[in-house]
């Protein structure tokens, strides 16, 4: 799995990041099931979140090219949330993290 593709599913399907995650992408009701019944540990998204964050200031302008016309997020927010999620993660590592989408 790619690094971009480690950093979305980090911050909004980190289910998906589990060993055992092997559900269609089309088998929405399967994804929710398996979801509820794995939980993911904050120390659990550590590395990734790290390894994303050194990666999008390692190359900002590969990054800034995303933001969007319509100002609705921007490279420095991503970075500042990433920062942020991954202070919280180091500082509470047993916590369960749930997403809403």
């Amino acid at each position: 799995m790619d690094l971009e593709r480690n950093i979305y599913e980090a911050l909004w399907r980190p289910y998906r990041l589990k060993s055992n995650y092997n559900i269609s992408e089309d088998d929405y009701e399967k994804q929710h099931e398996f979801e509820d019944n794995n939980v993911v540990q904050a120390k659990e998204l550590i590395d990734i979140l790290n390894t994303g964050l050194n990666k999008l200031l390692e190359d900002p302008n590969k990054y800034k090219k995303f933001n969007p016309d319509n100002g609705w997020g921007s490279y420095e927010g991503l970075v500042e949330f990433l920062i942020n999620y991954l202070e919280a993660c180091h500082n509470y590592p047993e916590s369960v993290v749930e997403v809403s989408r």
